[in-house]
């Protein structure tokens, strides 16, 4: 704006030097021609018109000064605002920004604890394989299971583990119930190998050998229960052989009908951790009925007692009424009997008293009545 003001006053002097230029001209020629008095005039107008563009600058400068100053002022207050804006924004930004640290600080420390939990689980994964690649181990982590199922559902006089029988072989857990059936035999099997080269098979020929191996495996032990814990007169004419996997379990049922069907022959019922749970159960309600059978006899016994001491008090009770007849007619012969007593008492005082009206009371002197007493 000031830039154009400048221009502009230098325009108006360069018309004002024109004019003068043009004016000085026309007047020396004018006076050559011998007109001073319209010299004069023109002069005179040419003064008065620079006054009134001296004039018209001045107003121009002002105006352009004032509005300089508004600008200013406008720029100013934008200025402001925009940095008012430009603040609260990048305040805003900041704490979106600190939040967004702190959420993502404590999602890391989740990532990093869960980091840990998975680390700490494959190490127990790991441990567990070690464990179930190794027979002996495998056979250990199947009678801790069976184990704990037994002691969670039976007392503790109901079972017993690592029983010894009569033709020496011991028996993982023997669950002890009357006869009959008599006592059940359980023995822990875990064939993971077989079970393992089954669903790690790829195409139709290793899955036929797996299966095969799969079939032998099962019907091995089915027969190895069969001939050392099924012993007549001494145990049940069945046994339990436990499967510590559901998966084996589901396995053996869903493809392998066969083997289930010979193990029932052998009389050897093959049950899984869920199943075994269902048939303690059913145990523990048979040992409860066999405890009532057991005690009905004495319960019986105590009937027949209670029922003759229950006779012998009515014998009691019936004595005991007629003691207490006998004392009621005693007190109603000895009630007539005061009555009676009561009347000639009356009787006698009534004969005292007209004896005592006829004649004047003689009172006895004190020698008489020393005498009388």
């Amino acid at each position: 704006m000031m830039n154009e003001t400048a221009v502009l006053i230098v325009v108006v002097a360069a018309l004002g030097a024109l004019a003068l230029v043009a004016a000085i001209v026309l007047a020396s020629r004018r006076r050559e021609s011998g007109s001073a008095e319209t010299f004069v005039r023109t002069i005179a107008q040419l003064e008065a018109s620079q006054r009134e563009l001296g004039g018209r600058i001045a107003q121009l400068t002002e105006d352009s000064r004032s509005a300089q100053s508004a600008l200013a002022k406008a720029l100013d207050e934008r200025l402001d605002k925009v940095s008012k804006r430009v603040g609260d924004s990048l305040e805003q930004t900041a704490e979106k920004t600190h939040k967004t640290m702190t959420d993502l600080q404590t999602r890391l420390a989740v990532i990093d604890e869960a980091q840990k939990n998975i680390t700490k689980l494959s190490t127990e994964v790991v441990g567990l394989q070690d464990i179930l690649s190794n027979k002996q181990a495998r056979g250990s982590f199947g009678e801790i299971q069976l184990n704990d199922l037994v002691q969670t559902a039976l007392p503790p006089s109901a079972y017993q583990f690592q029983a010894t029988l009569s033709n020496g072989r011991r028996v993982d857990c023997l669950i002890r119930l009357p006869n009959p059936p008599g006592p059940i035999a359980v023995d822990a099997k875990f064939p993971l190998e077989s079970y393992r080269l089954l669903r790690a098979a790829k195409d139709d020929t290793e899955r036929l050998q797996a299966s095969r191996a799969f079939s032998s495996d099962m019907l091995k032990h089915v027969k190895a229960i069969a001939e050392r814990y099924i012993i007549s007169g001494e145990t049940a004419e069945s046994a339990l052989m436990f499967l510590p996997s559901e998966a084996v379990y589901a396995e053996l049922h869903a493809n392998f009908a066969d083997v289930v069907e010979r193990s029932f022959r052998e009389r050897v019922w093959i049950v899984s951790p869920t199943t075994l749970m269902a048939t303690l159960n059913t145990v523990r309600a048979v040992l409860k009925d066999a405890q009532m059978r057991e005690q009905a006899s004495v319960i019986q016994r105590e009937m027949v007692a209670l029922i003759d001491d229950v006779a012998r008090l009515d014998d009691r009770v019936l004595s005991l009424r007629k003691h207490f007849d006998q004392a009621n007619e005693d007190i109603r012969q000895v009630t007539i009997s005061a009555g009676k007593i009561t009347m000639r008492a009356e009787r006698i005082e009534e004969v005292q008293l007209e004896d005592a009206s006829d004649e004047a009371p003689v009172i006895p002197s004190s020698t008489e009545r020393l005498s009388a007493e």
